[in-house]
């Protein structure tokens, strides 16, 4: 992977811990961050890997599809 398109991945999965609410219901703490991480890393590591897996495919794609069905927030109003 080049160097540029490395970048804009991390940055996408970046974003997606803050799109979780993750950032803000740890206070931003790295540690606790990285924690769940390796929690959810062990979990995969796991014999219920394949259930895991596709329980998370599920609520991860239906979370996306309603953010794209939700009205526009915000705009200019007045």
């Amino acid at each position: 992977m080049k160097r540029r398109e490395r970048t804009r991945h991390l940055i996408e999965l970046g974003g997606l811990v803050v799109k979780a609410g993750l950032v803000d219901l740890t206070d931003d703490d790295r540690a606790t961050l990285y924690g769940a991480f390796l929690t959810v890393a062990e979990r995969l590591r796991g014999e219920d890997r394949a259930s895991a897996l596709a329980l998370w495919k599920r609520k991860g794609k239906r979370a996306f599809e309603a953010e794209a069905e939700a009205p526009v927030q915000g705009g200019n109003a007045g």
